[in-house]
């Protein structure tokens, strides 16, 4: 009608036709002229999160003037739309549309957003003037070549031939105009390249992996032995060294170019001085050649020695050179054992990237005990092991674990024959207190696992997990004195049967309380069915970050508890006393405030609220702390259950199954607080 005015609302659905946005609108068109809206439309959802078989669905809506509603609304106007149609968003080759698209309209519809939609906006059916308005839509993208003089010819007949079909149509249209790319989209390599009705047949290129011969050539010239006494007195000026600043501030990750190699080589002499650039320096080596893997190991020990992180790297799969690894391990040397403790875990999946068939090094900075070993850093490891019964423990741990790795398995059960028969020459009593600890772990994981499986109540699963304990035939309750697997400081008697329950989860994880010879009582939980790595590493990680930040006296009260994995599917984790956040506060009305002045409180105390200011500074401190480390890991799944706090204050987090971004949750935060 002409009393009408009217807008067009846009909606997101999937494939069923159920919405995934909530509708957009344009603003109100008088119906006595031809409506124009010439306005863009943002749908709150990202480009990476449209499905497959996403379609707009377009609504033209008729309002006369005394029913108007407030336009800042959300809400879906109730009535029935003037007209409706639906654009499937990818094309049937999963091609994200683009550009301009003309949809026909349904009268007195309303949109069906599904894939067999009764609303379609593109028909099968095409007439001349499709085919024409197709190829100016070529024309605007520029698939057609322009001729000026041409083009006005034909866009003149074509408007007059626009105006006749026009007047001719008992249908209507709405022309839209979507984003334009420079490159086409595509949803799924996967669908768009593997269509059946288009086969590809892969052909393997036999030179695919095969220097490039100019390449190789202009290396050798550029890096011939004669040109070293040259490049022994080069200086880089300022613009040159500021590149080679740039390129030392590259990540671990990154890969260096051709022409950043060249420019490390060339320049190689004078970064001898500069012990974080020795990693870099190595990555433009071609190992492969004995010239420039001759010049590289010459030049090792006129190298500024670097950190223990950066020999870390050395002993990374990029390098396989026997030499570097050997001096790798010689900078290590130079560690103490806490140092090494904090680098173990990274150490022991080094040992997977060793030659255990390679023959040893004569080299004058290779330890000396490595001159009749298979293994350089294993040899390495078991010595220092040897020697500090802590660092040992953790070792056989680390090694104990990654025996049962089907790829890997055969070089760490190699690598713990060698330990054990060694630590058996010095220190067979240790030997014997690995032996006990593994009986005392195969106990836990097999108990834990019958009682998972079992279907009984937690009170009797609690009932029947304190009978095992004091069977008399285990001896769990009263055993000679042994060192914790978790933590080898702590000396443990016996498991107390009355302190012992099992939480109440799926999983059914057992609390496990042992007494301590110094008569106190460590709490640990015993998990099986979870894989307890990644909480290791991470565990680890916020250890080291603890470390560095007190180096600059930055104490945020950090809470790194104790984990060790004793099984690809099981192991031991410290028990803080604490409570959730969802706990506290569906205890305490008051919420965190009430919960502190309950343990600590200070009613002098204004600053803090009424509670101790120690208190209040412990959990300011570490809420901080772990909000920056876990947006620095990128930690999911952060939810009230696994949010602690002690009645110190300390706020820690728990269970780190989802890490690097990763989240089961969508579009989740990207802080955590």
């Amino acid at each position: 009608p002409d009393d009408c005015n009217f807008y067009v609302s846009v909606q997101l659905t999937n494939g069923w036709g159920e919405p995934l946005t909530l509708p957009v609108r344009t603003a109100y068109r008088d119906g006595r002229v031809r409506l124009t809206w010439n306005e863009w439309l943002i749908l709150p959802i990202k480009y990476r999160d449209i499905p497959r078989d996403a379609s707009l669905v377009f609504s033209v809506w008729g309002v006369q003037d005394d029913m108007r509603p407030d336009p800042l609304s959300s809400q879906a106007d109730p009535r029935k739309p003037s007209a409706s149609t639906t654009l499937p968003l990818f094309t049937h080759h999963s091609v994200f549309r683009r550009g301009s698209q003309k949809l026909r309209l349904w009268p007195n519809e309303v949109p069906d957003g599904s894939i067999s939609s009764t609303t379609p906006g593109k028909s099968l059916m095409k007439n001349g003037m499709d085919m024409i308005e197709k190829l100016v839509k070529k024309h605007d993208s520029g698939e057609v070549a322009r001729v000026d003089w041409l083009d006005n010819l034909a866009f003149r007949e074509i408007g007059r031939e626009h105006q006749k079909a026009s007047s001719r149509s008992k249908e209507s249209y709405l022309y839209i105009e979507l984003q334009k790319f420079d490159f086409t989209v595509v949803h799924s390599e996967s669908i768009a390249g593997n269509r059946s009705d288009h086969p590809m047949m892969r052909v393997y290129d036999p030179d695919q992996e095969m220097e490039n011969p100019v390449e190789a050539k202009h290396r050798r010239l550029v890096r011939s032995h004669r040109a070293g006494h040259l490049d022994r007195e080069l200086k880089p000026n300022a613009r040159i060294r500021d590149d080679l600043q740039a390129i030392l501030r590259y990540p671990p990750t990154q890969a260096l170019g051709s022409e950043e190699k060249d420019l490390l080589w060339k320049f190689r002499f004078y970064l001898t001085r500069d012990k974080k650039a020795l990693t870099k320096y190595l990555k433009c080596v071609v190992w492969t050649d004995p010239n420039d893997a001759r010049q590289a190991v010459e030049l090792l020990p006129e190298w500024e020695h670097p950190d223990v992180d950066d020999a870390l790297e050395l002993l990374g799969p990029f390098f396989r050179h026997r030499e570097v690894r050997a001096y790798a391990v010689a900078q290590l040397e130079r560690a103490g054992d806490e140092e090494l403790q904090l680098y173990l875990l990274q150490l022991v999946q080094a040992l997977k990237f060793e030659g255990m068939t390679t023959s040893p090094s004569s080299l004058s900075f290779t330890p000396r005990s490595t001159q009749h070993s298979s293994s350089i850093l294993a040899d390495f490891l078991i010595r220092r092991s040897i020697t500090n019964p802590t660092l040992g423990n953790y070792f056989y741990w680390y090694l104990k674990v990654e025996c049962e790795d089907p790829l890997s398995g055969g070089t760490y059960t190699k690598v713990i024959q060698q330990y054990l028969t060694a630590l058996e020459r010095v220190h067979p009593d240790r030997k014997d207190v690995f032996k006990r600890q593994g009986r005392l772990v195969h106990w836990l994981g097999r108990t834990a696992k019958e009682l998972q499986l079992s279907k009984d109540t937690r009170p009797r699963k609690e009932e029947i997990f304190r009978q095992r304990i004091t069977d008399p035939a285990r001896q769990m309750t009263n055993f000679e004195e042994l060192p914790l697997p978790m933590d080898p400081k702590i000396r443990v008697t016996g498991i107390v049967p009355e302190q012992s329950r099992i939480f109440k989860s799926s999983q059914s994880p057992l609390n496990v309380a042992f007494s301590c010879a110094n008569g106190r009582l460590y709490r640990t939980i015993f998990k099986a069915g979870d894989d307890l790595r990644q909480d290791q590493l991470i565990i680890q990680m916020i250890t080291l970050m603890d470390m560095l930040l007190r180096k600059e006296n930055l104490d945020l009260k950090l809470t790194p508890y104790k984990v060790l994995a004793t099984g690809p599917e099981q192991g031991l984790v410290q028990m803080i006393p604490s409570a959730s956040l969802a706990e506290i506060l569906s205890v305490h009305e008051g919420g965190l405030l009430a919960y502190f002045r309950k343990f600590n409180p200070d009613p002098s105390s204004m600053d803090s609220y009424g509670v101790s200011p120690s208190v209040m500074d412990n959990y300011v401190k570490s809420c901080a702390g772990y909000c920056v480390i876990t947006y620095l890991l990128g930690v999911g799944d952060r939810h009230l259950d696994n949010l602690l706090i002690t009645q110190e204050g300390h706020l820690f987090h728990i269970d780190f199954g989802f890490i690097l971004g990763r989240d089961p949750k969508p579009f989740p935060p990207p802080m955590k607080v």
